[in-house]
């Protein structure tokens, strides 16, 4: 009886090594498939490209009763992160909107036509043409009439993202916030002694002590900050996100930091890409942005 179960249990594993055996391996035509990776060409234009997106828009004046084209110009990032048998991929970033794209590349013509998803009313085609280190072309949004303005033009220059944390506002910059106006009520008394009211517009302004205070590279204290205005304060800690390619989706701090040579937005989100120091000074920051006031004006524009 021992005999006989051993005989079995030989059959049996001869069996399985025959199944084995026969089991048919993957054709050297499938093998070669799966290991193919598709080859990326003209990595030599991969990078960013940034620059002036502008558009104009035909705008009715109440006071004149005639329309104006209104010049718009904003900043624009687009991103070429892979070129593969022609096919084009990337971003866009522009108003702290990241979009994803995709096309096609011409060699020959040194162009792209690059298609943003579509499922955005934002979203629209890029026809830019490559010109030394520079974009220069137009974009034409899909649906037309869910936007201002749906055409525009585009003049990009390549640039390295660096980040400094040397990077500081110009001294020569405007420091006035456009973007939120108040409205005053305001008295006047003649030489009669007449008084009347009238409403005036005015603009948060900032002082120099935007100039004077880094929190990428100096501990942020209370006695540095306490006096400052609110708009100071707000300016001093979006550097340190602007230093990182932030894409601003307020105006405010876009104006700003768009005015500078340094300033690439490259993402909407860096939070993982602060400094410790950078963090502590944001806490700091934060806590005397809520009590802090702002200095309005008049300006005319």
């Amino acid at each position: 009886m021992r005999i006989v179960k051993l005989a079995f249990v030989s059959l049996f594993a001869i069996a399985l090594v025959s199944c084995k055996k026969e089991k048919p391996e993957k054709s050297s035509t499938n093998a070669s498939k799966d290991s193919v990776k598709v080859a990326e060409t003209h990595q030599e234009y991969y990078g960013l490209y940034t620059g002036d997106f502008i558009g104009t828009e035909n705008v009715y004046s109440e006071e004149s009763q005639e329309y104006y084209d209104d010049v718009q110009t904003k900043h624009i990032t687009l991103k070429i992160n892979r070129i593969s048998n022609d096919s084009v991929y990337g971003q866009s970033i522009t108003n702290g909107t990241q979009r994803p794209f995709r096309g096609i590349f011409n060699s020959t013509a040194k162009s792209f036509i690059l298609d943003e998803p579509g499922d955005d009313k934002t979203d629209g085609r890029f026809e830019v043409k490559l010109k030394n280190d520079s974009l220069v072309g137009n974009w034409m949004a899909f649906k037309k009439t869910a936007v201002k303005i749906p055409n525009k033009k585009l003049k990009l220059i390549k640039k390295d993202f660096v980040y400094n944390p040397n990077f500081m506002l110009d001294e020569n910059s405007e420091l006035i916030d456009w973007s939120n106006s108040k409205d005053f009520i305001e008295k006047y008394t003649d030489n009669e002694g007449k008084t009347e009211t009238y409403t005036l517009s005015k603009n948060r302004v900032a002082s120099d002590g935007v100039f004077t205070l880094n929190a990428s590279k100096q501990k942020i204290t209370e006695k540095d900050v306490k006096n400052l205005r609110k708009l100071d304060l707000e300016i001093i800690k979006n550097s340190v996100f602007a230093r990182h390619g932030y894409s601003f989706k307020k105006e405010t701090y876009r104006n700003f930091f768009e005015s500078t040579d340094w300033y690439i937005p490259v993402s909407n989100n860096v939070d993982s890409e602060l400094t410790p120091l950078e963090k502590e000074n944001i806490v700091v920051l934060n806590r005397f942005i809520q009590y802090a006031e702002d200095k309005y004006d008049s300006f005319g524009r």
